[in-house]
């Protein structure tokens, strides 16, 4: 599947003069110094920069996994800044979901299990939750891999499965951070499909944050990450 350049316009998040600043005693490191975006409904957003330049810090803001120094984002019109930490840790759990480059997933647990963890978190019913994991896994191409733990699968196997964990409480947003990074081309475009078929092509919001140009021109819209700003590139 590839993204369509008509742009959907319904806005969903919106972030605003984030700034996000880190000190180390008398060091002062400024990563972000007024960065703003936004992401539409059902779209797909990439951002590129080069390694350092913030892209995954910005990610985490626009999850609320952290916080901006200054500036704030909005995520269907209700302020991060504005909420409590109950109020954040739902918002993360029901309405973001993150695949992250190198997967993270637990190694005591096999597919099924990974998958599944984020609905237990939200205190789902079990039979449920096992029901969704499974269907999730199984449109994957992963029904005869339910009982694998990470070790005995392959890459791009293991980010299919961290694509499922991500969906499991259906979400709006989903934010990935470098998808195909550490795979080789062709299990790299198999994965994107995947992500493209159950993120946008599902009604989801996708940003990515990628190396890659190819991934990069199949968004909608792409942003460049530069001195701590961004920039929205134009075709």
């Amino acid at each position: 599947m590839s993204a369509t350049k008509s742009t959907p316009n319904e806005l969903l998040l919106r972030a605003q003069n984030v700034h996000k600043t880190y000190r180390d005693g008398e060091r002062t490191l400024e990563v972000l110094r007024g960065a703003s975006m936004t992401i539409n409904r059902a779209e797909y957003v990439s951002i590129v920069g080069q390694s350092g330049s913030g892209k995954s810090t910005l990610l985490h803001i626009l999850g609320a996994l952290d916080m901006a120094s200054q500036g704030d984002v909005t995520l269907e019109g209700k302020s991060y800044a504005s909420l409590g930490s109950a109020q954040l840790n739902r918002t993360r759990m029901e309405k973001v979901g993150f695949i992250y480059q190198f997967h993270h997933l637990l190694p005591e647990f096999n597919a099924l299990e990974n998958t599944f963890l984020p609905g237990m978190i939200a205190r789902n019913s079990t039979a449920a939750l096992i029901e969704r994991a499974r269907d999730l896994l199984t449109r994957m191409g992963l029904a005869e891999r339910l009982e694998h733990r990470p070790s005995r699968l392959s890459g791009g196997e293991q980010q299919r499965v961290a694509l499922a964990r991500a969906l499991m409480n259906d979400p709006l947003l989903i934010l990935d951070d470098e998808p195909t990074g550490d795979l080789d081309q062709k299990t790299g475009q198999e994965v994107m499909d995947f992500v493209l078929q159950e993120t946008v092509g599902q009604g989801k919001s996708l940003v990515i944050v990628t190396h890659d140009p190819a991934i990069a021109a199949r968004a909608h819209r792409s942003y460049r990450l530069e001195s701590g700003q961004l920039a929205e590139s134009r075709d």
